[in-house]
């Protein structure tokens, strides 16, 4: 709660009757979500384009948490899309938990401070006390259905005079706080789809601003909000299109400058349908789980709505969130529905990692990701192979070929990691095992030139090719299926193939086996 000296240097400095604006000298953007569930992709488009176009101006992001549905709250939700934006490279000048001079940035916190403003509206006969009842209210709404009107509320309490709202205080009578809607001349100049009018008044009836719980409606602490936390540009979902006139009447109540929009496309699935939260699959938690990349995510999102600079014929890229942010226009941002390319998710996360392979220090962190997974998959086993060298081999053969590093752990590739258990060696010799790892020393570790070598070898040795397959495969993987020879040796590279052999020369061979693995 706000005492009323807190309250008295607020307005000091933001006077609703001397001050259109607060004093800004910068670009300033916020993203308001509520906290009624997870972060997806619709919100993370909307949070992106803000924080993409601050960024680019040198300005600042803002986060907002709108809280004012208490009905609809989850717990942790808050928590969990501050956790994702962060996770998507959004980082928060301003918001709960980071600071700020313009705090509280949580709008049940701010509930004095709607009430001091909405004081202002009722003292300069903008806005009214309306007294009506729910039953009369719903008796209103069935009349309209029973003559095939549009319910509205039909301003009855707009004309009480002060005599009649005088009584009706005395007796306590519960009430409500609606702003009278004007016709709004101007049309709205939106960044994105140009000029854009609607005249609200003439399709609804006087809005709520302040519940009978003293709790602000989304609209009213809206515009209090973007206006006190000195917002400069609100870019936000196409579908609140229709309700910026009703909140540019709300500054033009307040006598307020307001700020500039520009309304986002609607962001639909492949086949043109709407996203919806009911989706399991758009919530950026789900695509966190599977293994995507943030940069992945983020170049999906930005990649079916525009804002950027597009030359035909272009190989696809995956860029940071600053180099977004560098290449990033407002101008550019289609006004018509984005379709999302699911094929193009999988081809970012891929990119993404072949780009963090140029980079000494990123396949340095990717080398540890790989380590901390492959022993949450492997937590029993004492002989794992997670020297540093070797997993960024693996990791240059799978760039191009996995999609998640996670895949690196599949079942079918536990020969990577896992050193074969000690065995006998059953169709070759200690001594033609250490002629075979002298011969392997000095050649060039490539599938096709691997298996033009071990043919060659095989046929020196007079052994039989199939069979020759076997023992290696044993003796790399301790598997009886998986990838070529050549291939998995490729895969595991010179060091680790070379280390894994000769320690099975350290075993007893079987003779009498291996006359029978001689060619007749």
């Amino acid at each position: 709660m706000y005492s009323k000296r807190t309250l008295a240097a607020l307005f000091t400095h933001h006077s609703i009757r001397t001050t259109k604006r607060w004093i800004h000298d910068e670009i300033r953007v916020r993203f308001a979500p509520s906290p009624t569930g997870y972060l997806h992709l619709g919100g993370l488009r909307t949070a992106l384009y803000n924080y993409l176009f601050t960024r680019n101006k040198n300005g600042k992001f803002l986060l907002r948490i709108e809280d004012t549905d208490q009905t609809r709250l989850v717990p942790g939700a808050t928590e969990s899309l501050i956790e994702d934006l962060l996770w998507a490279g959004i980082q928060i000048d301003e918001g709960p938990g980071f600071g700020g001079k313009c705090s509280p940035y949580v709008q049940s916190e701010r509930k004095q401070i709607y009430l001091e403003a909405v004081r202002e509206l009722l003292e300069n006969d903008t806005a009214y006390r309306c007294f009506c009842t729910e039953r009369r209210l719903e008796l209103l709404r069935k009349e309209a259905i029973r003559t095939r009107q549009v319910p509205r509320y039909d301003n009855k309490c707009r004309y009480l005079t002060p005599q009649q709202i005088a009584v009706l205080l005395a007796k306590k009578t519960p009430y409500c706080i609606r702003l009278k809607l004007t016709a709004h001349e101007e049309p709205l100049q939106d960044l994105i789809y140009g000029p854009v009018s609607h005249n609200v008044s003439e399709n609804e009836g006087d809005p709520v601003i302040m519940k009978s719980d003293n709790f602000p409606t989304y609209h009213f602490a809206n515009v209090v909000d973007d206006h006190m936390m000195g917002v400069t540009h609100v870019f936000r979902g196409v579908e609140w299109q229709i309700s910026t006139t009703k909140h540019l009447l709300l500054y033009k109540a307040f006598n307020w400058q307001p700020p500039l929009y520009g309304h986002l496309p609607l962001l639909v699935n492949h086949d043109g349908t709407k996203l919806s939260k009911r989706q399991g699959d758009i919530g950026i938690k789900h695509f966190r789980d599977k293994g995507y990349f943030s940069e992945a995510i983020v170049n999906y999102v930005v990649s079916a709505g525009g804002g950027f600079e597009h030359t035909p014929g272009q190989k696809q890229q995956v860029y940071s969130i600053d180099e977004l942010a560098q290449q990033f226009s407002i101008e550019r941002v289609n006004s018509h529905p984005s379709r999302l390319n699911p094929d193009l998710l999988n081809d970012f996360n891929q990119l993404h990692i072949l780009k963090m392979l140029q980079s000494k220090e990123n396949t340095e962190d990717l080398v540890r990701r790989v380590k901390a997974l492959v022993r949450q998959a492997y937590p029993k086993e004492q002989n794992l192979d997670l020297d540093d060298q070797h997993i960024e081999n693996v990791l240059k053969w799978a760039a191009k070929r996995l999609t998640f590093i996670q895949d690196l752990t599949a079942t079918k590739l536990s020969f990577l990691w896992v050193r074969p258990a000690e065995f006998k060696l059953k169709t070759i010799s200690n001594d033609q095992m250490q002629s075979l790892i002298e011969n392997l020393v000095s050649i060039e570790f490539t599938k096709d030139n691997l298996n033009q070598k071990l043919k060659e070898f095989a046929d020196e040795n007079n052994l039989k090719f199939a069979t020759f397959m076997k023992t290696l495969r044993s003796a790399l993987s301790g598997l009886k299926e998986g990838p070529g020879v050549a291939e998995m040796m490729d895969i595991l590279g010179k060091d680790s193939v070379l280390q894994r052999l000769r320690s099975n020369t350290n075993f007893k061979s079987n003779e009498a086996a291996t006359k029978v693995g001689k060619k007749s």
